[in-house]
């Protein structure tokens, strides 16, 4: 099973469709607020080298942004 966390912020339309994505496709992830935690954002910016949201790590793959056919390969969905 993937491991697959999001970093995201509640006003994010990409961000909840990336969460509507995951939940329609029963993948599990762990949600990082990046508005609210600072840790978290940290963490976002290191792994990404920017503050825009979403920022979604599979495996340790890093995505930017919502791309459904990038995150079906990534999960091997296709």
């Amino acid at each position: 099973m993937s491991k697959v966390t999001i970093y995201s912020t509640p006003t994010c339309v990409y961000c909840r469709m990336a969460k509507e994505f995951f939940h329609k496709n029963n993948i599990q992830y762990t949600e990082h607020n990046v508005a609210e935690d600072d840790a978290a954002r940290e963490e976002m910016v290191q792994k990404s080298h920017q503050l825009g949201v979403p920022v979604i790590d599979i495996n340790g793959e890093i995505h930017v942004g919502f791309n459904r056919s990038e995150l079906e390969r990534a999960l091997g969905l296709k």
